[in-house]
């Protein structure tokens, strides 16, 4: 299984939440804690390192705070996974050379580099605007679900009347 750290999947979720959000005001670490419900230490250390690489830009001042530093279509799953994780690979020889002792001889070493390619180039064709359009999608139809559910027991509540 790939796994991201929390960290990372944390950043995904800020990343996702400022690029949605309608305001053209900078965010402040604490209203983003506050909105995407996670630790505020937590929040300023990833935006740190967000906005260090680039993919946030920081405003000081009364106003200050973060925005995206460019368009939520140009910003990839790829680049906040490097920004936060390091370079995106299927196992960890197959990004940093020298770590196996094994490296020499191993079989399955090109595979894994076969596979860290397609991951990597998968998670480059993501945008955070196509992760926020695949999330109004799955709230509108969780909404339609919900409306549909209450439909019947609404019929249900007119007859007993």
């Amino acid at each position: 299984m790939f796994r991201l750290n929390k960290l990372t999947d944390y950043g995904i979720v800020l990343m996702a939440h400022v690029a949605r959000s309608p305001e053209e005001m900078p965010h402040t670490a604490r209203s983003l804690a506050k909105e995407t419900k996670l630790p505020l230490p937590t929040v300023g250390k990833l935006l740190r390192q967000l906005s260090e690489h680039g993919l946030l830009s920081s405003h000081r001042g009364v106003n200050g705070g973060y925005n995206l530093a460019r368009e939520a279509r140009s910003i990839t799953v790829a680049e906040i996974i490097l920004a936060l994780e390091g370079p995106i690979g299927f196992t960890e020889c197959s990004v940093v050379k020298g770590l196996c002792n094994m490296e020499r001889s191993c079989a399955i070493m090109s595979n894994s580099q076969i596979i860290g390619d397609a991951l990597r180039d998968a998670l480059e064709h993501v945008t955070l605007s196509d992760l926020n359009h695949e999330m109004a999608h799955h709230e509108r139809k969780h909404d339609q679900e919900l409306v549909a559910s209450i439909k019947p027991a609404a019929r249900v509540a007119e007859g007993v009347r």
